[in-house]
């Protein structure tokens, strides 16, 4: 007997078109000999449709056995949906409600991680209440030029910019609260090589399977920005060309960002490789799933195909 699954996409994110391509990824990818694939989409107004038609949540789920998320951003990764799927008693794959918030809220992951002994860039977090032009003149006083600029709440590096100046930085921070952000990370920026690690519970027979780290290089003279993540400008190697040393340690980290979150079945973990080490930058709870995304390539680098992983999700989402 075939299990129902429900995938869900779209969502009331900037990460929307995004979303559509990961979920279109898993309906394409899982195996139709064991899966019946219900294809649930979420509209920008957050509204749900089941094969087309606009419906209510609890009916949509009521319909499927598990709920694969290709859910990005807001809504999907900050817990929203995941509290709704826990009401509604429906297993899912992915990190749960709160561990999801966590993750997604990068004032309190990097805390965590700091915490958890982990080096992370030094940061200053603002939100609406702030005098934000003291807070600016704070900032250049404070950190070398430039600095990281970005919200706390949004993925795939959506409005993230990388400025120096009294002028530019706090014309970067009045922009993203004009454009929606609760709060802002302004944040040390860390010259050095950039990496991605993800992790899988139960892969191989181990508790959490550490993918190889892929290094990321951007365009010249950009870094990994939303444009260069999707623009097919980036060069993306898997396994990076790092030493045993720091691919160890990588791993190591990104094992430690994923416990110490209070993760589930997977995550992908952001790092800056630098001549006085290895800073914490994010983890991913639900990174993308498309085909310019980073896991699917980690997880090729090893012979672990698309299906079979989405299977092993699937798998750990109704084992517990």
């Amino acid at each position: 007997m075939q299990t129902v699954v429900g995938v869900l996409r779209g969502g009331p994110s900037r990460e929307h078109e995004v979303s559509l391509k990961s979920g279109a990824a898993i309906i394409a990818h899982l195996p139709e000999e064991q899966f019946l694939v219900r294809d649930i989409y979420i509209d920008k107004r957050g509204q749900w449709h089941d094969r087309g038609r606009l419906t209510t949540p609890e009916r949509a789920l009521r319909q499927v056995d598990v709920v694969m998320s290709g859910l990005h951003g807001e809504y999907g990764e900050d817990g929203e949906v995941q509290r709704l799927l826990e009401l509604f008693g429906v297993p899912y794959t992915g990190s749960d409600s709160f561990a999801s918030y966590l993750a997604m809220h990068k004032v309190m992951s990097k805390t965590h991680l700091r915490e958890a002994g982990v080096l992370t860039p030094e940061f200053r977090h603002l939100d609406q209440a702030n005098d934000v032009e003291s807070a600016t003149h704070e900032i250049i006083r404070s950190f070398n030029q430039p600095v990281v600029v970005k919200p706390v709440g949004w993925g795939s590096s959506v409005g993230v910019s990388v400025v120096g100046g009294y002028a530019p930085v706090l014309a970067a921070i009045q922009e993203l609260f004009a454009s929606g952000a609760e709060s802002v990370l302004v944040e040390e920026y860390i010259r050095g090589r950039e990496a991605t690690v993800g992790v899988v519970e139960g892969l191989r027979g181990e508790a959490f399977y550490t993918l190889p780290a892929i290094e990321i290089i951007p365009p010249e003279g950009d870094f990994f920005s939303y444009d260069a993540k999707y623009s097919g400008k980036t060069r993306e190697i898997a396994p990076g060309n790092f030493s045993r040393v720091t691919a160890e340690e990588l791993g190591r980290l990104a094992r430690v960002a994923h416990r110490t979150l209070g993760l589930r079945h997977y995550s992908r973990s952001d790092f800056i490789v630098a001549p006085q080490g290895i800073y914490y930058l994010e983890t991913n709870t639900l990174p993308g799933l498309t085909s310019e995304s980073l896991l699917p390539k980690s997880l090729a680098s090893v012979g672990v195909s698309f299906p079979d992983f989405l299977t092993h999700l699937v798998n750990l989402a109704l084992s517990r």
